[in-house]
């Protein structure tokens, strides 16, 4: 029997809580072993099932960093990872995020294998003047530079999360050729409907998502204060941390219908959709060009059975059936947000059709299973044409 061809999946640090979606695809891969490498293994996220290979752990040292970033700037690999790769013998490195993609070409060829880079967001949609003068920190000064040098290397392939980064992608320079859209997905399996269905819910409103600017949540207050007036015991419940979440609570501040939860773990999302009846993420294009891919939670929540009202780049046109899994609005539309919302919140027969439309639309189209296949089979034309 042949053995499966390895892949190394790296990621400067193994993994951050958000990062789940990069071990659930490792976990989805059938006809390929993944091996997770990194610089440093962080353990904030279970990764039960999978290898990981990564010379150092938990917080980087000041010596440590400051290492790092004499052999970033040399545009080499640590001799620690060098020696893991070696040993490891993988037929193809897969970086997530460009970030990690321009910092793990070096890998890739001192060890002579093709290189897939997975573009997620903010790597790729960030004007790229944002990062040269600065303002992302003296790290990614150079991330332009590197990126563009990058795209002109021969066995490098790129994957966009969503049609929308594709364009964006295209727009920073990189050849449309090696440029292709795959799909992360989420196991289907794991959100299930729940009773009631959402139309006999209680009116409740939720919001699951890092406190940034892209995320929007200042819009959904906005939209919230106009539609308390006209639903009687409205309630929006906003569902996680971020930079952003002191601004946000004192603008809310007074409302006993907002309640801020903070960070939740995976129980308590699963806990939350099934009380909501809507679920919305009016994310928007942040000042500096940073916009969604195609965000999974609205994909978790279609498939809980959960009406979605969104605007977030590719979510809002591949992510969901725009009227019948739920409603598609223009980036800061408030008014039209507002809409969409209340009438979710007083159709119960609207709620259920669309809650009850959102299962088999997940299935059909976004099953990691499915999706990762088609990931395997990039990867074998990867090593092919190399």
């Amino acid at each position: 029997m042949t053995a499966m061809p390895t892949v190394a999946i790296y990621r400067t640090e193994i993994l951050p809580l958000s990062e789940t979606f990069v071990r659930d695809q490792a976990l989805a891969l059938e006809r390929w072993r993944p091996v997770l490498v990194g610089e440093r293994e962080i353990g904030k996220l279970p990764l039960d099932g999978l290898e990981i290979r990564a010379p150092r752990h938990g917080p980087a040292s000041f010596l440590q960093k400051a290492r790092g970033a004499l052999i970033r700037r040399a545009n080499t690999a640590s001799p620690e990872i060098m020696g893991i790769m070696r040993r490891l013998k993988p037929a193809l490195l897969h970086a997530h995020f460009g970030f990690d993609g321009v910092e793990a070409w070096p890998i890739a060829r001192r060890l002579g294998i093709p290189l897939v880079v997975t573009l997620h967001g903010a790597d790729i949609t960030t004007h790229m003047r944002w990062f040269a003068e600065g303002r992302t920190g003296r790290r990614w000064k150079n991330y332009p530079g590197k990126l563009a040098r990058l795209a002109r290397r021969e066995h490098v392939w790129f994957v966009a999360v969503s049609d929308h980064i594709r364009a964006a992608a295209i727009a920073a320079g990189l050849p449309p050729e090696r440029i292709v859209v795959r799909h992360i997905g989420i196991d289907p399996r794991r959100f299930t409907p729940s009773a009631p269905s959402p139309g006999q819910r209680a009116p409740i409103i939720l919001f699951l998502g890092r406190l940034v600017e892209k995320k929007g949540a200042s819009y959904l207050l906005d939209a919230f204060e106009r539609i308390q007036g006209t639903v009687a015991g409205a309630r929006l419940v906003i569902a996680g941390d971020g930079p952003d979440a002191a601004a946000l609570k004192k603008k809310a501040a007074g409302n006993p219908n907002i309640s801020f939860l903070g960070a939740v773990p995976r129980e308590t999302v699963l806990r939350l959709m099934a009380e909501a009846r809507v679920f919305c993420l009016p994310s928007v294009t942040a000042e500096s060009g940073d916009a969604e891919g195609l965000p999974l939670v609205l994909l978790e929540a279609q498939a809980s059975g959960l009406p979605v009202v969104t605007s977030a780049r590719g979510g809002a046109t591949e992510g969901i059936v725009d009227g019948v899994t739920g409603f598609a609005f223009p980036e800061r539309d408030v008014a039209a947000l507002a809409r969409h919302l209340e009438a979710l919140l007083t159709d119960d027969s609207l709620a259920d059709r669309m809650g009850e439309a959102g299962p088999g639309f997940i299935a059909s189209t976004h099953d990691i299973a499915v999706c990762t296949r088609k990931l395997e089979e990039l990867y074998d034309h990867a090593v092919a044409a190399a």
